[in-house]
């Protein structure tokens, strides 16, 4: 338990603090007075000023933050501080405004890429994603009690809310197995097309809802030092479209159970270190990629709200209203603190039952 926490804390300082060092170096590149970057949070245990920026460790080892001159928490923070004309990130135009508050993401991206690109190396080798075709049909499943056959080819499906996807792969699929939609599959069998109508049920080992297929193999493909960073980007592709697919059922619900918090990420680091340090370096780079995604949601709290209130300001060439800003951002944090809680709660309650 004592090593899992030790992991846990460790990722999520990577993955936060790396975030946090792409908007320090964009800001020290243009120019914009940064107080400090902290590595955790919580009371200081090391602190060393170098030019105008404190470096400094703090106590509790959960993620990190840099404050940055024309931010709200950064000028309360600091207010003896005195900070040369034109160097507030306020001042600054709005396309490099842009770029620092995209910096964060950018990092969180490269960080991903290098360790996926790190992973097929070492392995040798990687499994393509097979074809959505069914290779076997698990007992008393729905989708053999819809009919599902082996070497049935998915060429479709179709939700309930009227969403459908024309899968590429069979993780293509995945997104639309969620708790009460029944979804359509349009399948090939024997040069016929028929539609299969199933509903997923929860299954207790993978805690997800599942129909009950398994794949066919996927092709396997020599990894080497002359194609590797082509496998890294084919794994930040298909795990982006997962992730996207993931973010679609949030919005229409559906996807809200199979949401976790830091309590689920606790969970999956214990389960990804017992497997060994490539998995869980695989769990580093897919937080990481999440929280790229994520932070580019146009959410006012979030990097991607940020861009587009910027933006917005720039085509109209009008500032957006100090107290309409501030009452969207407390909405906002409201809404995510709600989230926040129901998926912890969630997470709490999986693990006693």
């Amino acid at each position: 338990m004592v090593i899992t926490l030790i992991l846990f804390f460790l990722l999520l300082s990577v993955i936060i603090t790396i975030h946090e060092a792409g908007h320090l170096f964009a800001a020290k590149k243009f120019g914009v007075y940064c107080y400090e970057f902290s590595f955790g949070m919580g009371p200081v245990i090391f602190k060393r000023k170098k030019g105008e920026t404190q470096y400094s460790i703090r106590a509790l080892p959960i993620g990190g933050f840099v404050a940055m001159a024309g931010e709200q928490d950064g000028d309360e923070a600091y207010p003896d501080v005195h900070v040369p004309e034109g160097r507030r990130l306020t001042e600054q135009k709005w396309w490099k405004k842009v770029i620092i508050m995209l910096a964060g993401v950018f990092m969180n991206f490269v960080l991903a890429y290098a360790i996926f690109v790190g992973i097929a190396l070492a392995a040798g080798g990687v499994q393509m994603s097979p074809e959505p075709v069914v290779g076997s049909v698990v007992a008393s499943s729905p989708a053999e009690q819809a009919g599902f056959e082996a070497g049935d080819r998915i060429i479709k499906i179709t939700a309930e809310d009227g969403s459908s996807v024309k899968p590429k792969t069979f993780l293509d699929m995945q997104s639309f197995n969620t708790e009460g939609q029944a979804c359509v599959y349009t399948v090939e069998r024997d040069g016929q097309t028929l539609e299969l109508t199933v509903t997923p049920a929860y299954d207790e080992d993978s805690g997800a809802y599942l129909i009950g297929i398994t794949s066919v193999e996927g092709k396997y493909v020599k990894v080497t030092p002359a194609n590797c960073l082509y496998f890294g980007g084919y794994y930040m592709v298909t795990m982006t479209r997962l992730m996207f697919q993931a973010i679609g059922t949030i919005f229409h619900g559906s996807g809200l159970k199979q949401l976790s918090g830091p309590v689920g990420i606790y969970k999956a680091t214990g389960q990804a270190a017992s497997m060994g340090f490539g998995s869980y370096m695989l769990l580093i780079a897919e937080l990481s990629l999440n929280v790229g995604i994520f932070n580019l949601l146009p959410l006012p709290v979030l990097d991607g709200g940020q861009v587009v209130i910027t933006l917005g300001e720039a085509i109209c060439r009008h500032k957006l209203n100090e107290k309409v800003k501030t009452g969207l951002m407390l909405g906002c944090w409201a809404l995510l603190i709600v989230l926040m809680v129901f998926v912890t709660w969630k997470d709490i309650a999986s693990l006693f039952a």
